[in-house]
């Protein structure tokens, strides 16, 4: 009765058992949250008067909705006209409404490893294939562009990037993108940029791929959820640049898919001036949260006498990679610290990292909440207390 690609494979892991019986149960140590609504960083006020009882359909999104996109990017020196920009009800529709754009059943897409695991199911909805390129670590993150040329095949269609990425939170360099405009237009592939996190570099400014002439095809995606700090608005988009034929064709070829299903309700829309203009208030705060998150984190690392925990160099986002000596695989770590500690914490191997000696923290908790839990993940981890030592 039903298709194979809806057939999920729903059991739950032992961690995720053990996260929700603790949140259950209350005393837990989150330092896994990405939602700033939780921890008290939504911006104060969502007031706004419009009247929405009138209904004006745009398959692209309303005219002054894109124009305040516009006016974001012209925040971050780029000029996109409103004609390129693609209003979706979510960074997970924007990729949808791309795949689609862009793939027949079976072609394939080349995504970053580590990075963040939705793109498996969405790649299964819409029936296209996954090659992961590797991003190594050496002092900082950087793509292996040797193996990223090395998957192209006749049947991939795009390569995807997170600019920056999460969770290593590191920028694409100046080299490395014009290393894969040079890859992009020799193959005719397009990129996928996803930017959510471009707001929140760590110092400086960061560089947006929206370029309006961009060599090749590139659709640079972002929304409300982290913009703006309001996931539960629903509202993204999609903002459309490269050479002038193959722009206007993918444009022309994209509206017809967003009029198709017209997700993006009024009312956000309408709202979105609003919120955009007022995003600095509510960016700026989560930026202290997480320097100071981060700035505390570092404090707690060199203080402790366990030697074989380290932080990775990031540059940007809301996470941080924690390195740590394989005593166990990092699943069953992770859920040995929620059961015998009261902390949270994700393994590495939930973002695509390999499966002993990486978890990863979410900078975003009360600084209180923090700091306890970092105490309780670094006594979790103590040697004398991991399962090696036993016996």
């Amino acid at each position: 009765m039903f298709s194979r690609r809806s057939n999920f494979d729903l059991a739950e892991s032992d961690f995720a058992v053990a996260l929700h019986e603790a949140r259950r149960d209350g005393e837990l140590f989150d330092l896994t949250t990405s939602n700033p609504t939780a921890v008290g960083l939504a911006p104060e006020s969502l007031s706004t008067h419009f009247d929405a009882t009138t209904y004006h359909p745009d398959p692209l999104g309303m005219p002054s909705a894109r124009q305040a996109v516009a006016d974001y990017y012209c925040g971050h020196g780029r000029q996109i006209p409103i004609g390129n920009i693609t209003l979706t009800a979510s960074t997970s529709e924007s990729y949808s409404f791309l795949f689609r754009l862009l793939c027949d059943p079976g072609d394939e897409l080349l995504i970053p490893t580590p990075s963040y695991p939705l793109f498996d199911f969405l790649a299964t909805l819409d029936h296209v294939d996954l090659k992961p390129y590797p991003l190594l670590y050496d002092h900082g993150w950087q793509i292996d562009l040797h193996a990223l040329e090395a998957s192209i095949t006749p049947r991939t269609r795009a390569i995807l990037l997170v600019h920056p990425n999460n969770p290593t939170g590191h920028f694409i360099s100046s080299q490395e993108r014009e290393a894969l405009y040079r890859l992009a237009t020799q193959h005719s592939l397009a990129l996928i940029v996803d930017e959510v996190f471009l707001d929140y570099p760590l110092s400086g400014t960061s560089e947006t791929f929206a370029i309006p002439d961009s060599p090749a095809l590139t659709f640079t995606l972002s929304g409300l959820s982290k913009v703006c700090a309001l996931p539960q608005m629903k509202v993204a988009w999609i903002s459309t640049t490269g050479p002038k034929d193959v722009l206007n064709e993918a444009q022309q070829r994209l509206e017809v898919i967003a009029d198709t299903f017209l997700s993006v309700a009024t009312p956000p829309q309408l709202a979105l001036p609003t919120w955009l203009e007022h995003r600095h208030v509510t960016q700026q705060a989560i930026r202290q949260r997480t320097d100071q998150n981060l700035a505390r984190l570092d404090v707690l690392l060199q203080g402790t006498h366990i030697t074989h925990i380290t932080r990775l160099k990031l540059d940007a986002g809301w996470t941080a990679i924690l390195r740590v000596s394989a005593f166990e695989p990092d699943a069953e770590l992770a859920t040995r610290l929620i059961q015998n500690h009261r902390v949270a914490i994700h393994p590495g191997s939930f973002y695509g990292l390999p499966p002993q000696g990486y978890l990863v923290v979410s900078l975003l908790p009360y600084p209180e909440i923090f700091e306890q839990g970092v105490n309780q993940l670094l006594n979790g981890i103590n040697p004398i207390n991991s399962p090696s030592s036993v016996g």
